[in-house]
Order: C-alpha cells, then sequence, then structure tokens
C-alpha cells in the first residue's frame, strides 16, 4: 500500500480590514473580512519540513494591509482578484489562490433628516461575500451573501407529505414562512458590474420570496434561483441554503382564548435546511474553483 499527500492548501484566515477613505468632510467606509488560501507546489513542507516555497501567512496578511492601502479597495471582486492575481505571479510555486471576502455592510446615520459625513450604524447582520480563485490564468468568481433574514406572515402552506407513526406535524395552508438566505452565484463573462449585479440579484430573490405563493421552502428556492437565472445572464449557476425558521402557533385553549395565527412561538432549534442548486444547462464545470 502506497501512501501519498492528497490535495492541499494553506492560508492566513479572517483577516479583519477596516479602510476610511476621506473625500474632504465625507468619508467612505469598507469594512472586510479577508481569507487568503494558496495552492500549487508544497510537498516539501508535508514530507520534510522544508519551508523554502511557503509563503507565510503572515505574509499574505501583510499583503492584505497593503494592497488596501497602495489602491481603493473599491468592490470585494476586484480586490480578490488583485490579492489572487498577485500570489499566483509573484511565487513560481503558488500555482492557485483562493480569495475569500466578507463585507460588513455599515448606513450613514441621519442627523436632521440628512446622512451624517462619518457616523454609521450597523443594522444587521447581513454580508456581501465572494470568493475568488485564480488557477496559473484562470479566474472564477463566486459572489454572494449571507444571512440575509427574511419573513412573510401568510402566502405559505406545507401539506400532503408523507406520515407515519413518528409524524405529528400538522399540515397547514396558512403558516408564517421564515429564513435566513444564504446565496452564493457563479459569474460567467467578463465585464461584469459587480456592484450593479449584486443589488439586482438581492433585490430578484428579495421580490421572488415575497411574492411566491409557497407550498413549501423547497418550491420558493427553486423559484428564487430560477428568476435569477432568467434576469441576469452573466450567472451560470447559484446556490442557495434556507433554514427553516420555524413559527410555531401557541395554543392558548388552555386559557379559554382563541388563536388564529396571531400569537406564535419562534423556534431557533432544530430546524429545517433547505440547500439547492439551479444552474443553466449549458453551464461550464469549474471543478475546484466552484467546490
Amino acid at each position: 500500500m502506497a501512501i501519498k499527500l492528497g490535495p492541499n492548501q494553506y492560508g492566513k484566515a479572517e483577516v479583519r480590514l477596516v479602510t476610511v477613505t476621506r473625500a474632504g468632510d465625507v468619508h467612505h467606509l469598507k469594512d472586510l473580512t479577508v481569507s487568503t488560501a494558496l495552492r500549487g507546489d508544497l510537498a516539501k513542507t508535508h514530507l520534510t519540513g522544508d519551508n523554502s516555497d511557503v509563503v507565510a501567512t503572515d505574509t499574505q496578511k501583510n499583503t492584505v494591509y497593503a494592497f488596501a492601502k497602495e489602491s481603493p479597495v473599491g468592490e470585494i471582486e476586484d480586490f480578490g482578484l488583485r490579492l489572487a492575481r498577485h500570489f499566483v505571479g509573484r511565487f513560481g510555486q503558488i500555482t492557485g489562490a483562493r480569495i475569500t471576502i466578507d463585507e460588513h455592510a455599515w448606513d450613514r446615520i441621519a442627523v436632521g433628516g440628512r446622512p451624517h459625513d462619518h457616523a454609521f450604524s450597523r443594522s444587521s447582520e447581513e454580508k456581501r461575500t465572494t470568493v475568488v480563485t485564480v488557477e496559473n490564468d484562470r479566474a472564477w468568481v463566486v459572489s454572494g451573501l449571507r444571512d440575509l433574514v427574511v419573513l412573510k406572515s401568510t402566502g405559505s402552506e406545507f401539506h400532503g407529505f408523507p406520515r407515519d407513526e413518528y409524524t405529528t406535524l400538522a399540515e397547514t395552508d396558512d403558516r408564517i414562512l421564515a429564513t435566513a438566505v444564504t446565496a452564493q452565484w457563479r459569474y460567467q463573462g467578463s465585464g461584469i458590474d459587480w456592484r450593479k449585479s449584486f443589488a439586482e440579484i438581492r433585490r430578484i430573490l428579495l421580490e421572488t420570496f415575497a411574492t411566491k405563493h409557497s407550498l413549501s421552502l423547497q418550491q420558493t428556492l427553486y423559484a428564487m434561483g430560477e428568476a435569477v437565472l432568467e434576469a441576469r445572464g452573466e450567472v451560470a449557476e447559484i446556490r442557495l441554503s434556507m433554514p427553516n425558521k420555524h413559527h410555531f402557533v401557541v395554543d392558548l385553549s388552555p386559557f379559554g382564548l382563541t388563536n388564529d395565527n396571531e400569537v406564535f412561538h419562534a423556534a431557533d432549534r432544530p430546524y429545517g435546511l433547505i440547500e439547492g442548486t439551479v444552474l443553466r444547462d449549458d453551464a461550464e464545470d469549474p471543478g475546484p474553483a466552484w467546490r
């Protein structure tokens, strides 16, 4: 039996980066969490401890900060591409780089009805995300969002499922549907306006969730992904992960009260987790860049 080294990568995880760009009295804030991962001819360090080909993770961290200073961060996709191409182009033994970026949103505080120049608040934990992979001279961009919490108080049903001796869930034709959307979409083509594309995809996801009469969260997931692909030609495929944030009608009959879908218990766990991919049938398989 032979033993050999399999696929491997290494990098610096969760580098916290905040930049302030000053345009006179008006400041612009970028708040990012950046992770780097490098791949290539790295067998020596695993097999013998020879570190001559290892670009230290501390160097990777410092590169993130230096690049943020040398030119504006801009869109997270562009920043990720600059970093990935630097590592692959600068070090001959590095053949691939994956840059993962979360962008944390801040809103300007309103003072007297006007947005303040340099004071901000965070209204939710939603994050804009991107994963950029460069392998030799090829690049793939997978962008998305995480922790987009949504709820509709009607327009959702769930019934017709199998029943056995362990089934206690009652069927319903009117329920609260709530979830925290994680979405990742893989881009195809070039010359993409990242900011506009993100804003439009987010809008489509929200509008479809709101307007699609749901017979299951699975049906809603597919409808959301389908709507994105129909409207946005730059997207090859989209993956969605949507936990079912259950809201159970409270039994108020012991107190002599009726409850016509007005009072609910919001349960945080356990929860159903619905996941799926919606893709074009002619979408190219990018291999490890997507997986």
